[in-house]
């Protein structure tokens, strides 16, 4: 007996699917801003209908992106599904990672059709020179010739305060008008809890940024709502970065990570200025302004876990 439930949230901008019948169990998370849908499985195995499932939703909904956490013992079963193994989380669940496995609905619909919809075997298993990982190295490339361009300036000092929840939604509305956001701040997993900010410096540079924490495994998802446009904005991005990281460490998180557009190259310098790694290459992740963009998780330990 197959049970679908629709729980949504008119100010989050994500709506939570859930379905199970006697094979399968899934919550869906269904970004409609970027156009994404998170998959929370809660019963282990490559179930052809677990696939089905998750493909036609996506369709419905108007999704262009699916993907998955999942833990190293679970990431056969999704190869096996026709994802792709896009990179992990250090740290996400504390003493492990988290592997992202991901997929662009329109290319496993093709490459389904053109097998007999038969299982996919790990072909999704090689990501080394998808056009997405090739963006992500030149654009790393071209940021730390930034870096190394900018090392003797100074950078500026920061103001750092709270923003509510309707503080951030005017921003983000505001930042989406002007194309230049990154996020709407929308749940990243299940009843998240949201802390906002706002951090300014002299010269009118102001950014607005928030980030959901997961205590019981000390991970921390960071968003800036918005990327520097030049290298004064990179310079007052990276101070308000580390600004960011010291009140997470305040707030006893032992990682953090982010996702930001794979062609950034300001953004991108101003996250390795403050010791973030990539760790994954997310194709066609994000939508800013109108362009639909591959992604870069980078990651960064923050502290050692207790024992």
């Amino acid at each position: 007996m197959a049970a679908t439930n629709l729980s949504s949230t008119a100010s989050s901008g994500v709506d939570e699917l859930l379905f199970r019948n006697d094979s399968v169990s899934l919550c869906l998370l269904v970004n409609r801003r970027h156009r994404t849908l998170r998959i929370v499985d809660f019963r282990a195995g490559p179930t052809p209908s677990k696939r089905s499932f998750v493909l036609s939703t996506a369709k419905r909904e108007g999704v262009e992106k699916i993907f998955t956490l999942v833990e190293r013992d679970e990431v056969p079963t999704w190869i096996r599904l026709g994802f792709t193994r896009e990179g992990s989380i250090p740290g996400f669940y504390k003493r492990s990672d988290a592997w992202i496995l991901g997929a662009v609905v329109s290319e496993m619909t093709s490459r389904l059709r053109a097998s007999g919809d038969g299982e996919e075997g790990g072909e999704g298993d090689d990501v080394a020179a998808s056009p997405a990982v090739l963006l992500a190295e030149r654009t790393i490339a071209r940021a730390r010739r930034l870096l190394r361009e900018a090392e003797a300036r100074p950078l500026p000092a920061i103001k750092i305060a709270p923003a509510s929840g309707a503080e951030l939604r005017r921003a983000a509305s505001a930042a989406q008008r002007a194309g230049r956001a990154l996020t709407g701040f929308e749940p990243f997993g299940r009843d998240a809890v949201r802390t906002g900010y706002v951090l300014s410096a002299r010269g009118g540079f102001t950014l607005h940024a928030a980030w959901e924490m997961q205590s019981c495994f000390g991970n921390s998802f960071l968003e800036l709502l918005s990327s520097p446009r030049h290298e004064s904005e990179r310079l007052a991005t990276t101070a308000a970065i580390g600004a960011l990281c010291d009140r997470l460490v305040e707030e006893k998180a032992v990682s953090t990570f982010t996702f930001a557009p794979a062609d950034d190259q300001e953004l991108c310098a101003a996250l390795l200025a403050n010791g973030f790694r990539r760790s994954a290459v997310l194709a066609r992740h994000l939508v800013v302004g109108r362009a639909r963009k591959d992604a870069i998780l980078w990651a960064k330990k923050l502290v050692a876990p207790e024992a």
